[in-house]
């Protein structure tokens, strides 16, 4: 009664809010005040119980005489109703603290500290700078969550819950990565003056909720395959429990997955193979888990562009463009003629992802390198000016005509190969880069990506295991 008399001190202990939308939990009395519980998880009913705590004050603060009759009188059966609901809810709520376990908790506590420390366990301050360590831990969050979901179903809600809150945790850093911008305020008096207001800063502001929505339409797609017609089986569990599937033609299926990933459950399909209106949903979804999957690598990719580039990938790039291509590329994109990229591309014969790797980090390697020399030729040699000089360089530049084909035949590249892995100089600028909030929105639109690409690439299995089913038919 004593604690809920003084709604200052509720005021003071209950935590800072990190996400209004869950509501799961505002105190952890079993531990101590030290823990990062605060980080965690939100507060509740601070607001009711310091609102109750106004009603038990009125009552206990009483004297001897007969309080006026103009006074609001508090019955006791209307304090002990209050009492009573009010104590409950603190209840409800301990109990739902309580159901979170003590290894989840401590995982929590460990990711955390690793923030703290630059994932330097020394403590000696020789960690990775605050934006990479966001970064490793967004990925090895999607890891953890979607690392062993390799099926079209709902994602576990345990899982859910825990990608939902760590996600928050991370995500909220953003919230404190302002800009100031004019506003204009109308006074009293009529008077109009310009103050400065804060925001988030701008690329924050147009992204991080676009990836938000991207992230909760993901789910939602997860979450509709429910009493599909299609069902999954375990590598080497198909010749025995499904044998009415087991024709010729499924087979061929079976050997595509080992010769790809064999590590991948099989889908399997009725013998005559899904109805016109699973085969029609299916495809729709696709179509529009396909869109998620471009907008995440939209995004992705202007976060990358906007990355400054490290001094010691400039340092590792050739002297000449051609020595990077190759000769027969070189020859290809120097023609007179008009430059296709798409054609160089088919007479090139990519037969696997390391090898579209390779030549994605050579002509990304060319290209700067032609975009520099374009920079040189014209009186100026750092690197800091490049955007600048780019706008005002002659366009019949040799150079700067170079770089524009090399740039045009990577983003052919990357489109004909979604899949793709990050290039050499994506990697350098992840590691090197300083700036939590571009971490924070590369990471997250990254793992969404790849989330977008793996339920694209499961839908494609079930389609092509339906088509060979109708096609033995």
């Amino acid at each position: 009664m004593e604690n809920l008399s003084n709604p200052d001190e509720n005021e003071d202990q209950s935590p800072r809010s990190i996400d209004q939308n869950d509501q799961s939990a505002s105190e952890t009395p079993v531990y101590s005040t030290m823990s990062i519980d605060s980080f965690i998880y939100p507060p509740t009913c601070s607001e009711s119980t310091s609102g109750f705590s106004d009603q038990i004050d009125e009552t206990n603060s009483f004297c001897s005489d007969a309080s006026p009759s103009d006074w609001p009188l508090l019955t006791e059966s209307k304090s002990s109703k209050c009492l009573a609901s009010g104590l409950e809810m603190q209840t409800n709520e301990n109990l739902q603290v309580q159901e979170i376990s003590e290894a989840e908790l401590e995982t929590m506590k460990e990711r955390f500290s690793k923030l703290l420390l630059g994932e330097d366990m020394s403590g000696s301050g020789k960690g990775v700078c605050t934006a990479v360590t966001i970064s490793n831990a967004i990925t090895n969050l999607y890891a953890t969550v979607f690392g062993q979901n390799l099926r079209l179903e709902p994602l576990e809600t345990e899982k859910r819950a825990l990608w939902k809150r760590e996600m928050n945790c991370l995500l909220s850093v953003c919230d404190y990565i302002v800009e100031f911008i004019p506003r204009c305020q109308s006074l009293s008096n009529g008077t109009t003056v310009e103050v400065m207001e804060s925001r988030p800063r701008a690329d924050i502001y147009i992204n991080l909720p676009a990836l938000r929505k991207l992230d909760s339409m993901l789910m939602e797609a997860l979450d509709s395959f429910q009493n599909t017609e299609f069902w999954y089986a375990e590598e080497g569990s198909l010749s025995m429990k499904s044998a009415r599937s087991a024709t010729g033609s499924f087979r061929k299926v079976i050997v595509q997955r080992k010769e790809e990933k064999w590590w991948l459950p099989v889908p399997l399909v009725p013998p005559e193979g899904l109805s016109d209106i699973a085969r029609k949903q299916l495809k729709n979804k696709r179509e529009s888990t396909n869109q998620i999957h471009k907008a995440a690598m939209a995004i992705n990719s202007s976060i990358l562009s906007e990355m400054e580039i490290p001094g010691s990938y400039m340092a590792t790039l050739p002297k000449c463009g051609k020595s990077s291509v190759g000769d027969s590329i070189y020859r290809y994109m120097s023609g007179s003629g008009r430059f296709y990229p798409e054609k160089l591309l088919d007479c090139l014969n990519i037969a696997s992802e390391h090898e579209a790797v390779q030549l994605a980090d050579r002509v990304e390697a060319s290209m700067y390198t032609w975009r520099r020399k374009a920079c040189l030729s014209n009186s100026k040699n750092s690197w800091n000016m490049v955007k600048d000089l780019m706008s005002t360089t002659e366009r019949t530049d040799k150079n700067y005509v170079m770089a524009e084909r090399a740039e045009t035949l990577l983003f052919c590249l990357k489109q004909r190969y979604p899949e793709l892995s990050q290039t050499s100089l994506d990697i350098c600028k992840i590691q090197y880069n300083k700036d939590v909030g571009k971490a924070v929105l590369e990471s997250y639109s990254r793992v969404l990506e790849g989330l977008a690409f793996n339920i694209v690439a499961w839908i494609d299995d079930v389609l092509y295991v339906d088509k060979t089913m109708s096609g033995s038919d």
